[in-house]
Formats: C-alpha cells, sequence, structure tokens
C-alpha cells in the first residue's frame, strides 16, 4: 500500500484514503550533471630540422646570395614588402657622374692584376641622373646577367673596375638617401672612405662616391 505526505496508509495512488491528500507522485529522475569534457589543446613541437638550411640562391640568375642584394643581377631580397611609396614628386636630388684622374693614379699606383691594362679615358663627358623612387641602382648594363643598372656606366667610356651592380642608392620617407656596397669586386669610396660591405651610409649634397678604376658620382641637390 502507498503512503500519503501525512503517513496514513492509503489502498489509492492519487488521493490518501483516510484524509485526502494527494498522494505523492513518482520521485523524478535526477538528470546527471552534463559535465563539458576537458579540451586539451595540444601545443606542436617545433623542432629543428636535421639538416641545416640550404643556401638561398638568387631566383632571376641563380647566384648564391651574398646580402640583401644579389651582386650580379641586382635582385631585391626583401622584395619591399615593408617599403613605403615615396611621394610622387621631382627629384630632390642628382648623381653626376664623371672621371677623376686623381683617383686614377691612385688606383694604378696601389697596383692590381689589372692596373697595368687600364686607361684613363682622354674624353668622359658628366652624366646626370636624377634620384627618385625607392632605390637606384649603380653599375654597368649586361643582357647575359639581366642587369640594368638606373645609373648605368657602361659607357662610353667605359670603367672596367665598375661591377655590373657595383653599389645601390636607397631613397628614404623624408627624402634623403642611403649608399650600399653589396660585394662589388673592387669596392666602393664615399669621400675617400672605403664602405663596408651590406652596411647603408647616409650621403647628401657635396658627397663624392669613387668606384671602379676612375669613376667619380657627386651627389647634387636639384634635377638634371
Amino acid at each position: 500500500m502507498a503512503t500519503c505526505p501525512q503517513g496514513h496508509a492509503s489502498g489509492a495512488d492519487d488521493y490518501c484514503d483516510t484524509c485526502g491528500a494527494q498522494m505523492a507522485g513518482p520521485p523524478q529522475a535526477v538528470s546527471p550533471q552534463t559535465v563539458s569534457p576537458q579540451v586539451t589543446h595540444s601545443v606542436p613541437q617545433h623542432g629543428s630540422p636535421s639538416q641545416g638550411q640550404a643556401a638561398e640562391s638568387c631566383p632571376v640568375c641563380q647566384t648564391p646570395r651574398a646580402g640583401q642584394f644579389c651582386e650580379v643581377c641586382g635582385h631585391d631580397y626583401s622584395g619591399n614588402s615593408a617599403a613605403v611609396p615615396l611621394p610622387a614628386t621631382g627629384a630632390r636630388y642628382e648623381a653626376v657622374t664623371g672621371a677623376d684622374r686623381t683617383y686614377y693614379e691612385k688606383v694604378i699606383a696601389e697596383g692590381g692584376p689589372d692596373a697595368a691594362a687600364m686607361a684613363f679615358p682622354p674624353y668622359c663627358p658628366e652624366r646626370s641622373f636624377a634620384l627618385h623612387g625607392e632605390q637606384v641602382r649603380i653599375g654597368r648594363r649586361s643582357r647575359t646577367r639581366n642587369a640594368s643598372p638606373e645609373i648605368d656606366l657602361a659607357g662610353p667610356p667605359e670603367d672596367p673596375g665598375v661591377s655590373h651592380l657595383h653599389a645601390v642608392l636607397l631613397g628614404q620617407q623624408d627624402g634623403s638617401w642611403l649608399l650600399v656596397d653589396p660585394g662589388s669586386s673592387n669596392g666602393t669610396q664615399l669621400n675617400g672612405r672605403p664602405l663596408a660591405v651590406n652596411v647603408p651610409v647616409r650621403v647628401g649634397p657635396g658627397d663624392r662616391i669613387h668606384l671602379g678604376a676612375w669613376t667619380v658620382i657627386t651627389i647634387r641637390e636639384g634635377t638634371p
């Protein structure tokens, strides 16, 4: 027999035979608490490769990389991904190329395997190149090496001591310029001091850049 909430025995299941109180219903099943499964986040382990990374080559001419710029074709490995376009205004500076006999005599005096074959040009007119854009390459053009520098010193007269990519002028957001030698064969001098490879140096009006056997480039303010 069922028992009502007041403790009376009752033969009925809905209401108590003695006091008429409603009988308690069947106990409700308690649903177990839903427990969210614990999520374990695995952290990938970045192990070092078993073999060393292969030396990077230029995607244009396949020359092994030696710095930011390919020393053969001038490819810029940075891709200019972080470069900010310079204002599209007139050029503020110009680079004027010419021949410097004093520098030539110094080069010949220092000697070298090709010093005897280098002759100072009897006539070398000045040429002016406007500096604009993100970079201005200095060198000698070469179809076989896909080299076409903005300041082309292929002549005539041609300075045999100038590399196909000898130096690069890098434009800055404030309108100034930096000079870098990416690893030329005979080096570059700024105002008589040799440049370290791949170390940018600021240049401005009046600065003189010497390279090759007799070439001098003077930075001037203004446009050609």
